[in-house]
């Protein structure tokens, strides 16, 4: 059933109400908790944001009582019996996790719509060495409830999805692992179900932003089968990561290749539809191989503000087709041949590069990602993103975050060749696909300790790299895209 296409007026009016529903249960919500450092990140201040998905392992302990959780703002309801308090004690650490979001696009897009949607997420650690005395041990598990329509799956038609929570409506296990630490923290081994997008390819100071592809990028949610061990599909794996001093650090991993089969032949619906629980636990598939080494530089004491550099590449050991689909998902050329193996490179940078003067925290950062990868069998070939994010730069809001940020998507040789086939067959002006283009503004704000609203607005250049609007006739593009939104969000 479509959607009415909502009158500006409308759409505005719809917004505001969406808003309100969202912002004022407030106790019955929560986010997820504020973005852990990266590893090897040094004394890079925390800039808030919401990152995509979460890694709060037992390290982290239980959520900070103070500007992450909305325990403290609770009163004595907010550890009833002493629950929390008692589980700690015995090593068992959890967190609940609410994001609830109305975003619409107003202009632009194959459609206009208005969506709601949210997710909660139930995270669980336990302390080993505190439950059964195993020293540097820790057990991990989370798992989501996924709920609402998506603005890009349904109306922008856009690479990068306007929300980083858009999902298929499901309840799912994302995570389980066990991680052993050894060597005083020098040397750790995590086992089991793990989602890549937690330690790899992270940016802290892009964690702010809205668009899913400020976390885990649309090069590798596009080029890896089911998108790679990334939110909502996790895989089995292991990750080894080693730490020989307190600037450096590398993670490798090694995953299943495939975590929910979207790669077999046949295989059309989503990841999300062809492992629905995130209980498929494929290992048999050719392995996907990821290794990234993170150097952090510069000091509070220092004359050099603190950064971060990561450099990183991956394999994915499969077979991938010689041939994209066009814009309106159709095959053309050989369609059959098939290559060996994919790969991939990237750099990022963290650089704080003001400190807001009497604030804890104040400051200001820029990042930038490059990732490359090969044009003759996969959809995006060249990736890039900045942005520039601050903290504590409005007097009295000390807490409150505010960015903006820039992604680019470059359509590969191997799909733009088939979209020239297209149109040599239809002997139209079909269009040829070059790049996806997206700008985002966003102002996080601080309720209370743990509770955060925040506006946001996004601009899509060429959604979906300059597809044909598939309600039209004429194959032309779908129109550029201005997307308005607002996201609640609280931890408990």
């Amino acid at each position: 059933m479509r959607r009415r296409r909502p009158s500006t007026l409308k759409f505005v009016l719809a917004l505001a109400g969406a808003t309100a529903a969202i912002a004022l249960p407030a106790g019955a919500q929560s986010t997820l908790p504020a973005p852990a450092v990266p590893t090897g990140s040094g004394n890079l201040p925390d800039l808030g944001g919401t990152p995509q998905t979460s890694d709060q392992t037992a390290a982290q302990g239980t959520p900070d009582q103070g500007n992450t959780s909305i325990q403290s703002s609770l009163g004595p309801y907010g550890d009833p019996g002493g629950l929390r308090a008692s589980l700690a004690q015995r090593g068992v650490t959890y967190s609940l996790v609410f994001i609830g979001e109305t975003l619409g696009n107003p202009s632009g897009g194959a459609r206009q719509g208005i969506i709601g949607e949210g997710r909660l997420d139930l995270q669980v650690n336990v302390d080993l060495a505190k439950a059964i005395a195993l020293d540097g041990a820790t057990l991990h598990a989370n798992g989501y409830k996924i709920f609402g329509d998506g603005l890009s799956r349904n109306d922008l038609l856009n690479l990068s999805f306007a929300s980083g929570i858009e999902g298929l409506p499901s309840t799912r296990l994302y995570e389980v692992w066990f991680e052993q630490v050894a060597m005083g923290g020098k040397v750790a081994l995590k086992l089991g179900q793990i989602g890549a997008d937690t330690e790899f390819l992270a940016s802290q100071y892009a964690a702010l932003f809205v668009n899913s592809t400020f976390g885990w990028p649309n090069i590798t949610g596009y080029d890896l089968p089911s998108g790679g061990p990334a939110y909502p599909v996790a895989t089995p794996g292991i990750r080894l990561k080693l730490a020989p001093n307190d600037r450096l650090t590398v993670l490798a991993g090694v995953f299943d290749g495939d975590p929910a089969g979207a790669a077999k032949v046949g295989a059309t619906a989503e990841p999300g539809k062809l492992d629905r629980y995130g209980t498929n636990f494929r290992v048999t598939d050719p392995p996907f191989v990821i290794a990234e080494a993170a150097y952090t530089y510069g000091g509070r004491d220092g004359t050099l503000l603190p950064g971060i550099a990561k450099l990183g590449g991956w394999e994915n050991f499969g077979s991938f087709a010689a041939t994209i689909p066009t814009g309106a998902g159709l095959s053309l050329g050989s369609g059959t041949g098939r290559l060996r193996g994919n790969d991939g490179l990237y750099g990022l940078v963290d650089q704080m590069v003001y400190r807001v003067p009497g604030v804890d925290d104040g400051a200001v950062g820029v990042f930038a990602r490059l990732s490359g990868s090969p044009g003759d069998r996969n959809l995006i070939s060249f990736y890039a993103d900045a942005g520039i994010t601050g903290k504590g730069l409005v007097p009295g809001r000390a807490d409150d975050t505010a960015g903006v940020s820039f992604a680019a998507s470059r359509i590969s040789s191997a799909a733009r060749r088939t979209d020239r086939l297209e149109r040599a067959s239809l002997g139209v002006p079909y269009p040829i696909r070059s790049n996806e283009l997206l700008f985002e503004a966003s102002y996080q704000a601080q309720v209370v300790p743990g509770f955060t609203l925040q506006p946001d607005i996004q601009y899509v250049v060429r959604p979906g790299g300059g597809i044909p609007n598939p309600d039209g006739t004429d194959f032309r593009r779908i129109r550029n895209a201005a997307v308005v939104g607002v996201r609640a969000t609280v931890q408990y």
